[in-house]
């Protein structure tokens, strides 16, 4: 079995939970296994807030004003991306082929989202867009089936 979908939204905050619930649906319909498909749209809903929050730039025309998010069931994994064009990770100009992700503060407001994404997944791969520019954040689980899932991987 295997679905996917690809949504190209607003930069804007009602797109997050439209993404959160596309996702979960799908995983439902399909039978996955509730407490994953928590995971994966907790991890959704931080991975598309820092893309409304961060990955635009005015001076690069409408463009810049939409992100996209790809979700790919494939077998017994689940994949999603989420990818902007906005300035990208300051990583490149530092010399590090990644983005350093500090812990938050206990008490912080911001600052959690990508730390929170690599604790619910399995992997992460955190970077920004070749050529273009932008911010690409895609992350993985394998996934736990209902007993009853209708569309469960063989």
């Amino acid at each position: 079995m295997s679905i996917w979908w690809s949504l190209h939204l607003r930069r804007e905050a009602a797109s997050v939970p439209l993404a959160r619930r596309l996702l979960i649906g799908t995983m439902e319909t399909a039978g996955v296994d509730p407490d994953i498909s928590y995971d994966l749209s907790v991890a959704l809903s931080e991975a598309c807030a820092n893309a409304v929050e961060h990955g635009g730039d005015t001076g690069r025309g409408p463009g810049s004003e939409a992100y996209r998010v790809t979700a790919y069931l494939d077998g017994e994994k689940c994949r999603i991306e989420v990818a902007d064009a906005g300035p990208g990770f300051p990583a490149a100009s530092a010399g590090r082929s990644r983005p350093q992700i500090r812990p938050a503060h206990a008490d912080a407001e911001h600052g959690r989202g990508l730390c929170l994404i690599e604790e619910l997944a399995d992997h992460v791969h955190i970077g920004n867009k070749p050529g273009r520019g932008g911010a690409v954040v895609s992350f993985d689980k394998v996934l736990k089936w209902r007993e009853d899932a209708p569309l469960m991987a063989v």
